[in-house]
């Protein structure tokens, strides 16, 4: 037993150096990336804003983003599910997957696409993480932990947030199930990306939620019910996004006439709602949110719908930027419909909303704590558990599998609606 005990210190030892060794070199590169990604982002988005004609090149974009796809014989690309199934069936991402979404997110940014960025940063990152794989010649088993690695450097990098960001690639594989054996390269390239993208210039999301009342039993509440609340708009967001999806590919099957309808339809709702105020992935709404600015109380619905209409026909990006928007949007109705403090609610409506979709309970906490400090948390931690508890198995990713139940101690195989 001696014996084995030895052996087994020895073999932790090796794998700590060779993760340390292989998390800072991936938290490096994959963290600079990032950065340049982000900065792409902030340009494109930059430009929409100064020019809002740009939402009329719409349906040219979404030609370049299709043909790109097609030159590359990538049309059966499924992005970030197919980085989540690279870990938990050991499918192969492509070597085009990181490139090909780094041009279209920032080509559909340009357009003011309701698209985010930590869902194309996911993408990037696993890219970069299988490259790595590849070059150091790793196994199968070790090629799974380059991937999380690299999705956790990527996502820390565009969202400063890296506690959150290297809890989350080991969760949000198979929900019940943690993948430890990654919980050293994911800590270490997460703040290794983290850290590099901020060098860089790019600065980490912080919000100030301004005064709330003190935490008792009518807090405990009101962090209950927007819990609840928001767990039903979860649903109702990944239930659009899929049925969205589904429409387009019944009704227009082939992808260049999907993404010219698309970029019609959501011209149109440009059109309607003139202000520009569900474009692009929503982090000018948040601000208004945080800033005491009035939103309109169905802005949440209209970013669903816009979400919805420009995802699903082809443009590229990610989902968690305009899911933080529902939440924000949705918890300053919240607010103003119970004369509550709207930074809290619109914080609780982020955080519950983000777990709702993600199924990542531990991950959104962390997210919580990093966003928005740790004075509040009780509330986030309540609003947090009902909202998980009660989104059921909806999500964003179709190949996120549940392990346990959420409501019973025993082990389950499904999938996400």
């Amino acid at each position: 037993m001696e014996i084995d005990r030895k052996t087994s210190i020895m073999h932790n030892i090796h794998y700590f150096i060779k993760w340390t060794v292989l998390s800072v070199i991936t938290g490096i590169v994959v963290g600079a990336v990032g950065a340049v990604f982000g900065h792409g982002v902030v340009i494109a988005t930059n430009i929409w804003q100064a020019h809002y004609w740009t939402v009329f090149l719409m349906p040219v974009c979404g030609l370049v983003i299709v043909g790109l796809y097609k030159l590359f014989r990538e049309e059966k690309n499924r992005g970030t599910n197919m980085v989540l199934d690279s870990i938990s069936s050991g499918e192969e991402i492509t070597v085009a997957t990181g490139p090909l979404i780094f041009v279209s997110s920032i080509l559909s940014h340009m357009v003011s696409a309701s698209a985010g960025r930590e869902g194309a940063a996911l993408q990037i990152g696993g890219s970069m993480g299988t490259l790595i794989a590849r070059l150091v010649h790793l196994d199968e088993n070790d090629k799974k932990i380059a991937v999380m690695c690299g999705m956790s450097a990527c996502f820390s990098a565009l969202f400063g947030t890296p506690l959150a960001a290297a809890v989350f690639s080991m969760e949000v594989v198979s929900i019940g199930l943690m993948y430890y054996a990654a919980l050293v390269p994911c800590v270490f390239a997460s703040f290794i990306g983290a850290a590099v993208s901020f060098h860089f210039g790019l600065a980490p999301e912080h919000y100030d939620i301004g005064a709330f009342m003190e935490f008792s039993i009518p807090g405990a509440a009101l962090a209950v019910l927007t819990g609840i609340l928001c767990a039903v708009v979860g649903i109702l967001f990944c239930s659009s996004l899929h049925k969205a999806g589904h429409a387009y590919r019944k009704y227009f099957p082939n992808p260049y006439i999907r993404v010219l309808v698309g970029s019609g339809l959501y011209i149109l709702l440009t059109l309607i709602f003139n202000d520009r105020s569900y474009n692009g992935g929503g982090l000018h709404l948040i601000e208004k949110c945080f800033e005491g600015e009035i939103v309109p109380c169905y802005a949440f619905l209209m970013k669903i719908v816009f979400t919805s209409v420009a995802l699903e026909a082809g443009f590229r990006g990610g989902e968690i930027v305009p899911t933080l928007c529902i939440g924000a949007t949705f918890g300053a109705t919240v607010a103003a419909l119970l004369g509550m403090p709207v930074g809290l609610c619109a914080a609780m409506g982020m955080v519950c909303l983000f777990v709702s979709v993600t199924n990542c309970p531990v991950s959104t906490i962390l997210m919580a704590f990093e966003l928005f400090g740790f004075e509040a948390m009780p509330y986030f931690a309540i609003a947090i558990a009902v909202s998980f508890t009660l989104s059921g198995y909806y999500g964003l990713y179709s190949s996120q599998r549940f392990v346990y139940s959420k409501i019973r101690a025993e082990h389950i195989n499904r999938q996400t609606h």
